[in-house]
This record gives structure tokens, sequence and C-alpha cells, in this order.
């Protein structure tokens, strides 16, 4: 029988439906709450929703259903132990950005799914950009967003609105969001305990204050982490000379990550993964090495915007990460999908 397994974006109460086709409808005739309790460093608990999502009209559930909804309940708790005992007390970087960054109940279910796995001992950080955000505000200024070769030109003028956009503004509203539901974000950039020092790219007399990462100093965020906070970086920081650079999100992951020592890096995407055939939605590559994705890159199977992503993967995985994984950020949940089951949901790739 066939079943579908839906997670609400409701960043405090994530639902999971099963389908009137499912083996386990008749098992969810009322709402069924598993509640997780946080760490010490949280003051509040998260719940997980069960309910059918069955057009049939309503059933007063009787004890037998009720008892093998528990059971059911259990199952579920019970099979995301595995993942949960390998992922317990590792870190986990973050890429946020594309749809899931533009979308208000995709920006939930990130949030909800943040919550979750730092409720469950992994150690989520989170690295984001803000392009939509950016050409919003300097069109609402009247300056024209220019870019070259699919980067963002950034003189003085639009640096100071990209730091102001995603240090004061989209920074601080991931911070607040996570806050509330439950956890304890901190927000920073790259300038903040140096915690990213920056350099001009070699294209910069065409592109301006657009960096790359000379060096990351992890010092501020081992505490945080360790603590069971949530550190959210925003992509902006300065040179030696304190010059603001606007940097690539991924990038920053990938430094971060490898800094960290990260037990994984995800990339949130608008794409499925890397596809061996990109006319083909169902030749996701599940898993790939080093050497396979140089290999698909050669053969011109990987191009455009995803080779920056994948190199981005190749680096951090080249500097210690164990896996780096490019995901659907436009699925709901794909955080959850990723880690906690055993086929993922993207292409991960491996050193």
């Amino acid at each position: 029988m066939a079943k579908s397994l839906n997670l609400s974006p409701s960043p405090l109460t994530p639902t999971l439906s099963l389908s009137s086709s499912s083996k386990y409808s008749t098992l969810l005739k009322t709402p069924t709450t598993l509640s997780f309790p946080l760490s010490r460093h949280h003051s509040h608990s998260h719940s997980l929703t069960v309910r059918s999502s069955s057009s049939s009209a309503t059933t007063t559930a009787t004890p037998t259903s009720t008892t093998s909804s528990n059971h059911f309940r259990v199952d579920i708790l019970s099979e995301s132990l595995p993942y949960i005992q390998k992922f317990r007390g590792k870190t986990v970087v973050v890429k946020y950005g594309g749809a899931a960054m533009k979308q208000p109940e995709l920006k939930a279910c990130v949030v909800s799914d943040l919550v979750l796995l730092s409720c469950v001992g992994l150690r989520p950080v989170l690295v984001h950009g803000g392009g939509p955000e950016i050409n919003h505000w300097l069109k609402l200024l009247n300056i024209e967003p220019l870019f070259h070769e699919g980067l963002r030109v950034t003189d003085a003028k639009t640096m100071e609105i990209v730091s102001m956009v995603l240090v004061g503004k989209v920074n601080k509203d991931l911070v607040s969001l996570i806050n509330k539901a439950g956890a304890t974000a901190v927000g920073l950039s790259g300038m903040d305990g140096r915690l990213l020092m920056a350099k001009p790219t070699p294209n910069s007399a065409k592109l301006g204050f657009v960096g790359e990462v000379a060096r990351v100093d992890p010092t501020i965020l081992q505490p945080l982490v360790n603590n069971g906070h949530i550190p959210v970086i925003a992509s902006v920081a300065a040179d030696e000379l304190g010059h603001s650079y606007n940097i690539n999100a991924d990038t920053v992951a990938g430094e971060v990550a490898a800094a960290l020592g990260a037990e994984k890096l995800i990339l949130l995407t608008d794409v499925a993964g890397i596809l061996e055939n990109k006319d083909d939605p169902g030749s996701l590559v599940r898993e790939i090495d080093i050497k396979g994705v140089k290999k698909l890159i050669e053969e011109k199977k990987v191009g455009g915007g995803m080779i920056p992503k994948v190199n981005c993967c190749v680096a951090s995985l080249g500097q210690g990460v164990r896996t780096a994984s490019i995901i659907d950020g436009r699925v709901q949940h794909s955080l959850l999908h990723e880690i906690m089951s055993e086929e993922g949901i993207g292409t991960m790739i491996t050193g």
C-alpha cells in the first residue's frame, strides 16, 4: 500500500501526516504528540504531532487504536536512534539559501529542523547569504544590482548595503526565529572575533569588494557550539586593513566546516542534487566520491552554478570534513531527510 509522509512547516510543532492509503492510517484517528526535552541549555520543549490525513469522516478513537498509535510513535523514535547516535556530539555546518530562504513555510522548516537536531545532541552551525534580500533593498534605494560572470559587482556603496542587510537584518531575523523556536542562536559575521579574514578576489578590478576566505579562526565558535548554542554566520568579512568584503556563502560554509572539523557539510540549493543527466530529474546521483565528481565535471555533466558548489564540497573534504551533501531546499524538512535516513535526499560526496 502506498504511503505519503509530510512534515508541516510549523517551527514549533512539526507534524507527520500519513495518507489514508497508508497501512498506519487506521492508527491515527486522533493526534498523537511526541515531546522532545531540550538540553539543559534550553527552557522549552518541542512536540512532534502525528495526525491522519484521511479525507474520510473522523472516527472516534478506540483503546485499541490509541494503543496501536502509541506503538507506532515508539517505532518512529526507535528507528531514529541509530542516526541520533551516529551524529550526536558531531558538528554539522549548513549553508542556507535559495528557495528555503525566500518562502516562509520552507524557512520555518529549516528553523524547526535545526532546533530538533540541536535537541537530540547534534551541533548545527548555520551559514547564510541573502542575495534576494540584498537586491530588494538595493532597488528600494534606486541602485541597480550588477553582476559579472554570476558574481555581484560590489562597489563601496553597495558593500555598505550588503553589510547592513546581511548582518543587521537577515542574520538577526534568523536568530530571532531560532530563539523563538526554543533553541539559543547567536548571530555573527566574519568580522566578529576575527572569525573570518578576507582577501580580495583575483578579479577585484571588475568585482569590487567581493572577497575570498584567507583564513578562519574558530576560537569564537568553539565555546558556542560546545555549550549547545547555534551559531548563525553572515558571509561578510574584513581584510587585514579593515575593508569589508562580500563572500560567497557556500565558500564560507565549506571553510568553517573544515576549521571546525565538522562531520558533515550540507548545502541547501534549488536543485535535487547532482544529476547525471541535467535534463532528467530521475538521474540523481545519490552518493559519489571526489574522483567521480571530478569526472562528471570533465564530462560536462556538471556545469553552471553547480560547479562552484561541488568545488566547495571537494575543498572541505580535502581539509578533513567527513562528508558533504548538496540537497534540495525546496523540499520541506530536507535537513531531517538527509541526516535521519539511510538514503538521504540529495547527493552525498565522500572523500
